[in-house]
């Protein structure tokens, strides 16, 4: 039932946009109950996803990011 801190950082990144199952969910709180590096990365990735809600970001189409792709590749 132990995760890997790097599995951690994953399932939470998941919950984060709601695609963690409940039991990924469930072993990443057990994870956060016995280490502190990962406990202040779930802190600042909540965190950071509020101010991006607050903010109103959204993330790109994507025909934008096909067109931004295109626009790097022809500046180089």
């Amino acid at each position: 039932m132990k995760i890997s801190c790097k599995e951690a950082s994953g399932i939470c990144d998941k919950s984060q946009y709601k695609e963690a199952s409940w039991w990924e969910i469930l072993k990443l709180r057990i994870h956060l109950t016995y280490c502190k590096v990962c406990r202040a990365y779930s802190k600042k990735n909540s965190e950071l996803t509020s101010l991006c809600d607050r903010a109103g970001l959204t993330m790109l189409s994507e025909e934008d990011k096909k067109k931004m792709k295109r626009d790097l590749e022809e500046k180089r």
